[in-house]
Parts: structure tokens; C-alpha cells; sequence
């Protein structure tokens, strides 16, 4: 089975992301799953990000980063919008990564350091009416990621929301959820 580390949104480690982490340890996978806001779950959107904006975005990523240094290098990252930035950092600069799954966000390869890792493969999950992963460009960078990398696949789902995998915020969508739940097993099946 998979050592997976999962990086939380910009609503904090909500219950929601708690549960995410549940399903895969119950696939019996091992799952970590650090706390980048130190305790704090906001209400909004909004509110997270002026937390993680006020923290510094650089703050948030070294949390994430220090997480990773205290477990072995071959890990699965998966990370949930906000949380992608540690989780594509990581997957990208740090020896050992056995691959990444990128869930409402993907930043430019560039950003940290060039070229997508040849032996890392990737899953990009997003909304394709998404306003943060589509009307912000990450999708277009999900898309130069996949044409770049060896292994690598974009799926998209019907819908415009924003964080519709966490089943304890409005925006939750139970059949997309179930579909990128489904397909990030069978991704972490083929790691195992």
C-alpha cells in the first residue's frame, strides 16, 4: 500500500478533509495528514486565504515541507487547492516521490524549478466551470503539465463550485467526489 500526504485547502483541515484521509487509510493505505493553519478552520473561503495571505503563502508551504521531512521520502502528495502548493512543491524538488495528486489547482511546473520529474506520475482533478481552477488558469497549467509529463492525466468534472470534494462545506458534489475518490484509489493501487 501507498504513504500518502495530504495538504488541506484554504478552509483549513475541515472535516471533510479528514474524512478524504479516512477512505484511503480504509483502502489500507497509511495516510498523513498535517495541520498547515496550526488549529484554525475558517467559515469562508475568503477568511483561509486572508489567514494563509497574512501568514505568507511561503509559511504555508515550509509547514508543509517540514511535515514531509519527518516521513520517508517515497510518499504520495495530494493536495486540495491551497493545498496543492506543498503538494506539487514536494512531489516536484524531493527525491523519492512516488507521485502527486493535484485536486482544484495546479501551478506552473516552473515555479518550482522547471521540469515535471519523470518517475512522478500525476492526477489532476478539477470542475470544468470551476472559477478559481478555471477562470484563474490552472487548468491551462493542468493542461501543459499533462502534454509535458510522462505520466500524467487531467480529469475534469461538470460543475462550477470550489472545493466540491470536502463533504462538509456547501460546495460539496457527492458524484464528482465519489468519481475522483474512485479514481485516486485505483491511482494509488498502481503505486502500491
Amino acid at each position: 500500500m501507498a504513504e500518502v500526504l495530504v495538504f488541506h485547502h484554504g478552509h483549513g483541515l475541515t472535516d471533510g478533509v479528514r474524512e478524504f484521509a479516512e477512505r484511503l487509510r480504509r483502502a489500507g493505505h497509511t495516510v498523513h495528514v498535517p495541520d498547515l493553519y496550526e488549529g484554525r478552520v475558517f467559515d469562508s473561503l475568503e477568511e483561509g486565504i486572508g489567514y494563509a495571505g497574512t501568514a505568507g503563502f511561503g509559511t504555508v508551504v515550509a509547514r508543509g515541507t517540514a511535515a514531509a521531512e519527518k516521513l520517508p521520502a517515497e510518499l504520495v502528495y495530494v493536495g486540495f487547492s491551497l493545498g496543492v502548493l506543498p503538494a506539487q512543491k514536494l512531489a516536484q524538488t524531493r527525491p523519492g516521490a512516488k507521485g502527486a495528486l493535484l485536486i482544484e489547482a495546479c501551478v506552473p511546473v516552473s515555479e518550482f524549478g522547471g521540469a515535471w520529474p519523470e518517475d512522478v506520475p500525476v492526477q489532476i482533478h478539477g470542475l470544468d466551470a470551476d472559477p478559481f481552477f478555471v477562470g484563474e488558469g490552472d487548468v491551462d497549467e493542468a493542461r501543459a503539465l499533462v502534454e509535458a509529463a510522462v505520466d500524467a492525466e487531467l480529469f475534469l468534472y461538470p460543475g462550477d463550485r470550489h472545493l466540491f470534494t470536502d463533504e462538509s462545506l456547501p460546495s460539496y458534489d457527492e458524484q464528482a467526489a465519489t468519481q475522483v475518490t474512485q479514481r485516486v484509489l485505483g491511482f494509488l493501487g498502481r503505486i502500491a
